[in-house]
């Protein structure tokens, strides 16, 4: 079992304690996505979420290489503010015109 389906998993369980419903737990893939918008979307299942402090907390302690925990971005293991989509910016920005 990768890392994140156990940590998941342990989340279900916290979740079932205090006898909520988490949002990751409907469509976790939506919480692993490389999409932005699925990622601001899944962001915003987090705001609700009685474990959200606890769940950022140990993706931080773990090292989480990816995914949103907390209602964070993390990539690499850090915290993003947002996910840029793939690709290379432009080489030279375009002069603003007055």
């Amino acid at each position: 079992m990768h890392q994140e389906n156990l940590a998941v998993t342990t989340l279900l369980r916290e979740a079932a304690d205090v006898g909520a419903a988490l949002p990751c737990a409907n469509n976790p893939h939506l919480w692993f996505s490389e999409r932005p918008a699925d990622l601001e979307l899944a962001k915003s299942g987090c705001r609700s979420c009685p474990l959200r402090k606890s769940c950022l907390a140990g993706a931080v302690d773990r090292g989480e290489p990816c995914g949103v925990w907390g209602g964070e971005i993390i990539q690499h293991g850090r915290i993003l503010a947002i996910k840029r989509p793939p690709g290379r910016p432009p080489k030279a920005r375009e002069p603003c015109l007055q």
